[in-house]
């Protein structure tokens, strides 16, 4: 039931049933009773996970790099989310900035406009067009790096290289 036209592998098929039996096995508890329905219901999240979601290559190795910087920017976030909130003195300017993305549509950009979210004040506000509009705490804060240095991480982890326009400029 692949909507794409192109065959799925026996690696993206056992990783997706091994994403499916842990996330289960998770949501459970671990609770052997609950198996009569969780090996259905997996089946059937791997069939449709495979129908709707082609499968993306990884290079396993940056993601695994990615993974403490994921965890730091998390804490950095919450940390900074917190600060702001105990100090309520603490200067602020917010603003909404827009950041043209060069990654190539699907997986890869959606894990990017998640991953903004991430970084301390900043959330994804919008998606339109191939640009990311993005609130900030600070404007007076070089956002700017700190995306174009995320999406890197996010196009290394995927394998595909960042968009770039005729002129060799950023798109």
């Amino acid at each position: 039931m692949n909507f794409s036209k192109e065959k799925t592998s026996w690696f993206t098929i056992i990783s997706r049933v091994g994403l499916f039996l842990l996330i289960w096995w998770v949501l459970t508890d671990g609770n052997p009773l609950s198996w009569w329905i969780g090996i259905p219901a997996v089946l059937l999240s791997v069939t449709v996970s495979i129908a709707l979601v082609p499968s993306v290559p990884l290079v396993w190795f940056q993601l695994l790099l990615f993974v403490p910087r994921f965890l730091m920017l998390s804490l950095l976030g919450g940390a900074d989310v917190a600060r702001r909130a105990f100090q309520p003195n603490l200067p602020i300017a917010p603003d909404l900035i827009e950041y043209p993305l060069r990654l190539p549509p699907g997986l890869p950009l959606v894990f990017m406009t998640n991953t903004v979210n991430l970084l301390p004040g900043t959330l994804t506000a919008e998606f339109d067009e191939g640009v990311l509009k993005v609130h900030v705490l600070d404007r007076h804060n070089d956002y700017t790096t700190e995306l174009e240095t995320l999406e890197q991480r996010v196009a290394q982890i995927f394998g595909t290289p960042l968009q770039v326009s005729e002129g060799g400029k950023i798109k």
